[in-house]
């Protein structure tokens, strides 16, 4: 096969703020035939996103490609004046996002931004333009593919509005196309659709692509070669097989090893203490006003109870939309319950966090899921670290800054960053410091909101590690919040499932898909990916389950 992306000897640097250049991109030499989907993969930092983006000729703002050629379709977008790239970027390669949201426009309909690179190109009449895009839509799987179009984002699910963004990439024909991350936001199940969706429309296609991800299990659906990148320099190239078979790379088999956590990696060898930690009672949650039969207008949470024993772990899954998030925000009383019972330790707890005494709010503490929207952008680490030890135990001066050094211990972070700005850090580094802030409160039971889900494989594993070395040091009980399945049945003692608001099964982890549990539990199961080529194009066929849950109630 022809190639049709040749990259030799590329080289980015970045401006740091002093105005010193550092290489982040060092001598790069990748290929991409025709027809040919090649995965990025590597950890945060390796250079994944950078090397994509040089195929359009674009590089972040400090950056800039300082050697080697990038050469799509025999031009070299690294040399071409801008113009001439902007001509290009749409109609010869396109870019599907990580986040589709922030990629469409609110005010427009779907069809309206999905025709436009058609309109700005000039590359049909507008009629043409739209049956193209219901064409797309319906290989896309796309519900109601001749009326979706006349829907605003906020009107579409995430993973349908992800659909909708490859159909903006495909719709002006580019013969290669880049998929940065995008289904890292994506539940299981709703991964699944669209993996099959991009895998489906690129062979119709027949575009090459090239496909942005630290999910291995991810990639080994849809890619046809794999190149592992580490520090700016490719590590290994091969086919998907032999890179999952037969790794030769240290560093590949290091992100093999990440992608099952180790059975028991989190708990306790034993429970730190009888009895329930924290109770929660027949909660009910959500917005608007309240009917008749006490519930809220726009039901969340119907009717959830579940325990949380001291020393151990729960596991809450499912997928978007069932509540898991807003019933971590309820327990910590940022959305009060409209009726139920929260108690920790037997002690009846208010509904709002505003209403809860200071120890009360102590103990229990939540770690959310961006740490870069959790944490001052403003306020240095110690600054950010040093709060909560003023304000749970009126911390100041020397003993403060000997606790900030401690905490930085304790999350394996070197106390030199306590003078550095979150954005001064690696997303990691963020998620350290998010877990640290929680700690300096010397809490019990602490809820982890989906907090690896922006994390490489390798500094998930490192932060889930962490999290069952400091269970076993200060006696900690975790709720967990994930769409890892994974990782969840790997750490914890229990897991909840939830579907539209409600809790409808609780098992202990081997018991979670067997048969014999609840059919949405299994679908759940048989939707993790599996480090297997062959696994998606199966699944299809050896499904043991189907069950209708988008349709709305868990019944």
């Amino acid at each position: 096969m022809a190639h049709l992306v040749e990259i030799r000897g590329l080289r980015v640097e970045a401006k740091t703020d002093s105005g010193r250049r550092i290489e982040i991109i060092r001598g790069v030499d990748l290929d991409v035939a025709d027809g040919e989907i090649l995965a990025l993969i590597g950890e945060s930092g390796s250079g994944k996103t950078t090397i994509a983006l040089s195929l359009l000729g674009y590089t972040r703002a400090g950056c800039r490609i300082a050697g080697g050629s990038v050469t799509v379709d025999g031009r070299d977008m690294a040399a071409l004046p801008e113009a001439e790239r902007a001509a290009l970027r749409g109609t010869m390669v396109a870019y599907i996002p990580q986040s589709a949201a922030a990629a469409f426009n609110p005010s427009r309909t779907v069809m309206e931004q999905v025709i436009e690179v058609a309109r700005i190109h000039d590359l049909m009449p507008p009629d043409a333009a739209r049956a193209r895009a219901v064409e797309l839509f319906r290989a896309l799987a796309l519900p109601e593919p001749e009326t979706i179009g006349a829907r605003y984002p906020h009107q579409v699910s995430g993973g349908q509005l992800q659909r909708l963004s490859a159909a903006m990439a495909l719709i002006g024909a580019p013969k290669l196309v880049i998929f940065d991350e995008p289904t890292t936001a994506l539940d299981v199940t709703t991964q699944i659709e669209v993996l099959r969706a991009f895998k489906a429309v690129m062979k119709e296609s027949r575009a090459a692509g090239v496909y942005v991800s630290h999910d291995l299990a991810v990639v080994a659906q849809i890619a046809d070669r794999i190149a592992v990148l580490k520090g700016g320099e490719v590590q290994e190239v091969g086919a998907t097989g032999q890179i999952l078979a037969r790794p030769t790379h240290p560093y590949t088999r290091a992100l093999l090893d990440a992608v099952e956590p180790s059975a028991g990696a989190a708990r306790p060898a034993e429970a730190a203490g009888p009895g329930p930690l924290l109770e929660v009672t027949e909660v009910v949650a959500g917005y608007g006003r309240i009917g008749p039969d006490g519930m809220p207008l726009v039901p969340a949470i119907r009717r959830v109870s579940l325990t949380v024993e001291r020393g151990r772990n729960l596991g809450i899954i499912g997928e978007s939309g069932c509540g898991k998030s807003t019933l971590a925000r309820v327990i910590a009383g940022i959305l009060p319950p409209v009726s139920g019972r929260i108690a920790l330790d037997g002690t009846p707890l208010a509904p709002a966090a505003a209403q809860r005494p200071r120890d009360a709010l102590r103990r229990l503490q939540i770690v959310f899921q961006l740490a870069d929207t959790a944490l001052n952008p403003a306020k240095a680490v110690g600054e950010i670290l040093g709060r909560p030890l003023t304000f749970y135990h009126g911390q100041r001066g020397r003993a403060r800054e000997a606790r900030i050094d401690r905490l930085l211990d304790m999350v394996r972070l070197p106390r030199a960053l306590k003078t550095r700005l979150p954005g001064e850090l690696s997303g990691g580094q963020k998620q350290r410091v998010n877990l640290a802030r929680a700690l300096a409160a010397e809490p019990e039971l602490v809820i982890c909101d989906e907090i690896t889900s922006a994390l490489d494989s390798v500094v998930a594993a490192a932060i889930i590690e962490l999290l069952g070395e400091l269970q076993r040091e200060l006696g900690l009980s975790y709720i967990f919040i994930s769409h890892d399945l994974a990782m969840v049945q790997s750490i914890c003692d229990r897991i909840a499932v939830m579907v539209a608001g409600e809790k409808i099964e609780e098992l202990a982890p081997g018991d979670f898909g067997a048969p014999g549990t609840h059919p949405y539990s299994r679908l759940l199961h048989a939707s993790m990916p599996k480090l297997d080529p062959g696994w998606l194009d199966g699944l299809g066929r050896d499904a043991a389950v189907e069950w209708p849950v988008r349709a709305g109630a868990a019944s």
